[in-house]
């Protein structure tokens, strides 16, 4: 029989079992991932916003203030000239404008559909300037000239956004010209940084176009209307003195209707016109899309 002392002998002589815990090296796979996951997002995130800032500190001496009425005026190769708003021709009548394209004067009761619109084809002079009228950009473009990556450049500044229009202006004579209402400035390169200078000083700028809180809206097929899909076509407008055509007109002249079409406020064919409430230059601005 054994004793109890040899059976504790036996017990303290048998060899441990050490059990050995392997590396959980998917989970630390999986920690790593989503660690380097996270530092991109959060990168992507960083940057983009220092991007959006530093645009914003680029943007910030063309921001209208009211004690920075006319940012573009920091802009080399803006022309400026001043324009009395209201003046309304029919639609079968010409305006002889002294620019090309023009950027202000005597213009079509029915604007253009201003808001994002990149038309494929030549418009009529006379519907785009009311667009401006309306505190609009447009830009227009020599199609001869200006193709492939330059036009995508151009058109993703346009598209969708409000107050903007674009379309081709053939005979155009720099490749590029973008217009406000009585500002207009001509380039050469889609890439241009004063491109975008432009339209941030005067898009919606309600120190500089007449009638703040206008639409931009498409008027309709009514009969004189304006249609985005079907809209009248390009005409080169005719020189100055041409009989027949209605003069472009400047500042200083009286705001009036050409004989025949409706008077400043009076409804126009497809849809309203702008309240006679609407805020004055230096009111708020209308909201986008308005």
């Amino acid at each position: 029989m054994v004793s109890g002392k040899t059976s504790k002998t036996v017990r303290k002589s048998r060899p441990k079992v050490v059990v050995q815990r392997s590396t959980p090296w998917g989970l630390i796979a999986a920690i790593v991932v989503v660690t380097l996951f996270a530092g991109i997002v959060f990168g992507y995130a960083f940057m983009r916003n220092e991007e959006n800032k530093a645009q914003a500190d680029a943007m910030a001496p063309f921001t209208p203030t009211a004690e920075n009425q006319d940012p573009s005026t920091k802009i080399a190769g803006v022309q400026v000239q001043p324009y009395e708003g209201g003046l309304h021709v029919d639609r079968a009548t010409r305006v002889a404008y002294t620019h090309n394209p023009p950027m202000g004067g005597a213009h079509d009761y029915s604007w253009a559909t201003c808001n994002g619109v990149v038309y494929p084809s030549a418009i009529r002079s006379e519907n785009a300037v009311h667009s401006m009228e309306h505190g609009a950009i447009w830009i227009a473009y020599n199609p001869d000239q200006v193709t492939g990556d330059a036009l995508e450049t151009l058109r993703g500044k346009v598209d969708g956004q409000p107050y903007t229009l674009m379309s081709p202006f053939p005979g155009l004579d720099q490749p590029i010209a973008v217009q406000s209402w009585g500002h207009q400035l001509k380039l050469s390169d889609a890439n241009d940084p004063r491109i975008d200078q432009f339209i941030a000083a005067l898009r919606l700028n309600r120190y500089q176009y007449p009638e703040p809180g206008a639409s931009c809206n498409e008027v309709g097929p009514q009969e004189g209307g304006f249609q985005q899909d079907n809209p009248p076509p390009f005409e080169p407008a005719p020189a100055p003195g041409t009989p027949g055509a209605y003069p472009e007109t400047t500042a200083g002249a009286p705001a009036g209707v050409v004989p025949g079409a409706p008077a400043p406020g009076a409804t126009v064919p497809g849809g309203a016109a702008p309240a006679t409430g609407a805020p004055a230059p230096g009111g708020a601005a209308p909201a986008a899309g308005s």
